[in-house]
């Protein structure tokens, strides 16, 4: 089934980068503390992380999202990752994960440090898009620190190719799309707070990146949810979106959630999204 799904990319707002509908995330790779999931799952061994990219590429998922607060997520990536021009990666800076708990840190000198320390764990002289990690007071990280300005320079360097916000009002949002390249926006069948967001992110024709979509594997009906292809549907019926994020390390979930978002967006080409 799987030879018979290849997922056509799409424009990530004005980036110029190219991205499949479907990203893969990793924050599963990488940490099993804290994590919001509704059954306990073990962190994969390199042979399983290897078989999930190989089967990735085949499906046509070039997108994979990660963080500095995924545990170990980056470094394994640099490790197991071939052909770094395949793919798009998306990483953070804003927040990092240590002993069992979140700390933020949005500081010219950290953010600069985090861009440096994930450049080397990746194995790569560049990032394709850096979203900061909001601690969900989007406004005071926008107005009062410095990490919008860093991650400006550092694309300006070279180090980044787009920048963005991982965001978690709709004021922040708002701003997000009109003062940077991408957001990382929230849409499910429960939580329509961004879709205003979303609709100036078509206007303007910015990237979107969605977040739980799937809600943290929530909408699985065995967990109570209405199912995964009532979700997918509901994500891709905003015009604006340009790829969803599913944090599966399940091969036959992966497979089953391209197959229905190649069907999807099948119909809709890249010039027909904006």
């Amino acid at each position: 089934m799987k030879k018979e799904i290849m997922l056509q990319t799409r424009e990530l707002g004005q980036t110029g980068i190219q991205v499949s509908p479907l990203g893969l995330g990793t924050v599963k790779l990488g940490r099993d503390q804290q994590v919001k999931y509704p059954w306990s799952f073990k962190i994969p061994d390199d042979q399983i992380v290897l078989e999930l990219l190989s089967l990735s590429r085949e499906l046509g998922i070039n997108l994979l999202d990660t963080a500095p607060a995924y545990g170990n997520s980056e470094e394994r990536l640099g490790q197991l990752l071939s052909y770094r021009q395949d793919w798009v990666i998306v990483s953070k800076v804003g927040e990092a994960f240590e002993h069992g708990q979140s700390h933020f840190d949005f500081t010219a000198k950290t953010t600069r440090k985090t861009i440096e320390t994930s450049l080397r764990k990746l194995k790569t002289d560049y990032i394709d898009v850096v979203l900061v990690h909001s601690d969900g007071d989007d406004q005071r990280v926008i107005e009062q620190t410095d990490v919008i300005e860093t991650l400006q320079r550092l694309k300006q360097e070279g180090h980044i190719r787009a920048i963005g916000l991982s965001t978690k009002t709709t004021q922040g949002g708002l701003w997000t799309v009109e003062n940077t390249d991408v957001i990382m926006a929230t849409r499910n069948t429960t939580d329509h707070t961004d879709d205003p967001v979303l609709d100036r992110a078509l206007e303007l024709d910015k990237g979107v990146v969605i977040k739980k979509g799937l809600q943290s594997g929530h909408v699985d009906t065995k967990a109570g949810g209405g199912g995964v292809e009532e979700a997918l549907n509901y994500v891709f019926s905003h015009q604006a979106v340009s790829c969803l994020i599913a944090g599966t390390i399940n091969p036959k979930h992966l497979t089953q959630n391209a197959q229905i978002v190649e069907q999807l967006t099948r119909l809709i080409q890249p010039s027909d999204n904006r």
